[in-house]
């Protein structure tokens, strides 16, 4: 009997997880980096001028997605600039601020793709590389 139950479970499992893998497989993400990686001056409380140099990946559901972005990255990477400038020492540095920068940039870029493009295609927002001095 338990080798049954066992069994069956084992069963269950391999069918749960075939069946995520198919849903996974139905999406097809792609990626959008900006180059070269965005760097900007941000505003700091020190007599030494603070920057910030950060790699940005878009994430987009649809492939087709990417000449658009591409089309658009003059107008992106100037609102990802303009954010990053406006936001405090403070907030650059710490971990909670950082996730509040990326969303906001990642809401921005949602709101000009729509006004663009009619419709938001960035599923997700990424700092690869998030460097400040």
């Amino acid at each position: 009997m338990k080798k049954l139950v066992s069994t069956l479970v084992m069963l269950c499992c391999f069918t749960f997880n075939v069946h995520a893998v198919d849903e996974q497989a139905l999406e097809d993400y792609a990626y959008y980096g900006f180059e070269p990686d965005i760097v900007t001056n941000y505003i700091s409380n020190r007599k030494k001028l603070g920057f910030v140099k950060i790699s940005v990946e878009l994430m987009v559901k649809d492939p087709n997605d990417l000449m658009s972005l591409e089309h658009h990255d003059p107008l992106l990477r100037s609102a990802i600039v303009e954010i990053l400038g406006n936001q405090s020492e403070e907030k650059v540095k710490s971990l909670s601020g950082r996730e509040d920068i990326r969303r906001e940039c990642y809401e921005t870029v949602n709101r000009l793709m729509e006004q663009e493009v009619g419709r938001s295609i960035v599923v997700n927002l990424l700092f690869t590389k998030y460097l400040y001095d």
